[in-house]
């Protein structure tokens, strides 16, 4: 796949940089796009982390936590099922070894003004075809997207709440026109998105079923065992497998997610053979736990694979929106109250590192005092802040540390004080908020997994004087709590990429907070955290982007919005030895789409199976 000219080419490459570019004044046809980003590999035959060669077949299983009614994850009810995007294409499909570039999948090009980016041609491919035969067209585009933005979750529609229409050109070409040229990023993300049938969408969008929306994906939904596992079996017709991007992917026969209401009973799953790839979440079993008789037999490989993206952020969130958490000095000390390295040595085999960033373990996390750019954003904004998160956005930033010893004397003593000082007072060995309102906390959770690290929490909470509850409840239940902010404290996950933008507004944005069913579970409302995501949306290079991330981390961590818990820079992974990966991995993903089955390890792990 190569530009019509090397002229084009050079150009794609200089806008991919910088986005700006005032020497042209004709829009731009290409194949590829990169936002602030270098498109590397635009000619080459396949990706680096490939393997074209890679032989078809066998099974991918995996497992999967809760149940499920529904197929269709972009509605606003049900819970989806997992697994669903292998069902459907995007316009173009991202590169796992870069920040953030596209390549050619239902779109084998765009067109776009790199002088105007309020709008964008993305040209469908004319082989394009949907499961049953049909061409995929810029009406099905443009049907996918207005059910996207009018009836799909509110994360989804402040994501792209840029686009002001979506228009059909002709049948293969369907152009996006934003609000404003302000958002550069909003050209690649509108084509991050599955595009359905348009005779599913105007029928089944909204409907709670587990039939899932006509799509043109390399896999089709083969079987369905309600709460119990979904397979999905690769098309043999699929249109795509030729494409650049797509050699040496999917090579699996079937994909099959089981699903387990708890994490002890789905790794007993695995050391059984019922699925045979697992990530390891689990610090105990990672290190005393694979010493079973498949392990002993060579039949498990344990792999700690790298990546370069920012480790996710999983930490306890307070929800703003009660009004026991609105005063910082509150969340300063249920943080002081969280005793990492007790927890760490105790529960984790000291295998996990404390979360000092929202992103963590990147060349987009803050480090030491704000440098002499970052002050320059910083300054006009200090005034108006509060007076704590401005120290804490100007000092180093460090989170309260113990000694490990499991009494936490120091920390408990520290958030003691700051609640006295926020104005909390104690009665009768209780402890209660200033409008004479007991200090209850509940800490909702689905599962039992986050359990064992949240009921030490919880005991340190009731030292305080805390009325701290644990509140379990099940998956359906939990996911519209979430929706409707239902809750004091969760646990949430924050995963970022290398070209964070426009998205965080659904995070930390004022807007997200009052939307339900968006991302942003603290209910963060803060007029600077605002200007520093739109600046970082605007940015022109990815200078600007380091610069501006690393901004809105100082913002976001000396707000104390949430207690950052643990988390690690690898992924662990455990499988039966039948998997293969390329010796070349992505950078930035553990990228199982690309693996394979060796047909002989999978006879020899069935034989074993069968003893």
């Amino acid at each position: 796949m190569k530009l019509k000219t090397a002229m084009t080419k050079n150009v794609l490459l200089a806008i991919a940089v910088g986005w700006a570019s005032t020497s042209m004044a004709a829009p731009v046809t290409t194949t590829a796009l990169g936002h602030n980003s270098p498109t590397e590999f635009i000619d080459a035959p396949f990706m680096p982390y490939a393997n074209p060669a890679a032989p078809k077949g066998g099974t991918l299983s995996l497992d999967a936590r809760g149940t499920f009614n529904s197929a269709n994850k972009w509605m606003t009810t049900g819970v989806a099922m997992i697994g669903t995007n292998y069902l459907y294409d995007t316009l173009m499909t991202g590169s796992l070894d870069e920040a953030f570039t596209m390549y050619p999948q239902l779109a084998s090009k765009v067109t776009y003004d790199p002088d105007d980016t309020s709008w964008i041609t993305y040209h469908i491919n004319p082989a394009a075809r949907f499961w049953d035969g049909s061409p995929v067209t810029s009406a099905d585009v443009k049907a996918t997207y207005d059910a996207l933005l009018n009836k799909g979750p509110m994360y989804i529609r402040s994501y792209l709440g840029d686009i002001q229409e979506v228009q059909i050109v002709d049948k293969q070409r369907v152009k996006f026109v934003f609000s404003s040229d302000d958002n550069k990023e909003i050209l690649l993300t509108v084509g991050q998105f599955p595009v359905f049938a348009k005779s599913s969408v105007d029928t089944d969008f909204e409907k709670i079923t587990l039939t899932p929306l006509m799509g043109s994906g390399p896999y089709k939904l083969s079987s369905v065992d309600a709460g119990r596992s979904v397979s999905y079996v690769r098309d043999p017709d699929y249109w795509g497998r030729d494409l650049m991007v797509n050699r040496g992917r999917y090579n699996f026969d079937m994909i099959k997610f089981v699903y387990y209401q708890s994490d002890e009973v789905a790794f007993e799953g695995f050391k059984s053979g019922q699925y045979r790839f697992r990530s390891e979440n689990k610090a105990a079993n990672w290190a005393t736990g694979y010493d079973f008789p498949a392990a002993r037999a060579d039949m498990i490989t344990k792999e700690a694979i790298s990546s370069q993206n920012p480790v996710p952020m999983q930490a306890l969130v307070t929800n703003l929106r009660r009004p026991i958490f609105q005063d910082i000095r509150v969340r300063q000390a249920l943080t002081a109250a969280y005793d990492f390295e007790w927890m760490n040595k105790t529960l984790f085999h000291g295998q996990y590192e404390r979360l000092q960033s929202y992103f963590h373990g990147s060349e987009l996390a803050a480090t030491g005092t704000p440098s002499a750019e970052e002050m320059q954003v910083l300054s006009p904004l200090l005034s108006k802040l509060e007076p704590v998160q401005r120290e804490g956005v100007l000092n180093e930033w460090q989170l309260p540390r113990s000694d490990g010893s499991g009494f936490n004397r120091e920390g408990l003593l520290q958030a003691r004080q700051l609640l006295l000082d926020a104005g909390f007072y104690y009665s009768d060995m209780k402890l209660f908020q200033p409008d004479g309102e007991l200090a209850e906390i509940e800490i909702l959770m689905t599962g039992e997994t986050i359990s064992r690290v949240l009921l030490p929490y919880i005991r340190n909470l009731k030292r305080l004087g805390f009325d701290a509850t644990l509140r379990q409840v099940d998956g359906p239940q939990y996911y519209e709590r979430m929706r409707r902010f239902d809750y004091d404290m969760v646990v949430d996950v924050f995963a970022q990429s290398l070209s964070p933008g426009a998205e965080q507004l659904g995070f930390w944005g004022s807007a997200a907070a009052d939307q339900m069913g968006n991302r942003n579970t603290a209910g963060i409302k803060n007029a600077v955290v605002d200007e520093v995501i739109k600046k970082l949306g605007s940015a022109k290079n990815r200078e600007d982007i380091v610069l501006y991330t690393k901004v809105l981390d100082r913002l976001l961590r000396a707000g104390h919005y949430m207690v950052p818990m643990y988390g690690k820079s690898s992924t662990n992974v455990a499988y039966w030895d039948q998997y293969r990966h390329n010796d070349t991995l992505p950078s930035n993903s553990v990228g199982i789409d690309y693996w394979w089955v060796d047909k002989a390890a999978e006879n020899r792990v069935n034989s074993y199976l069968k003893q």
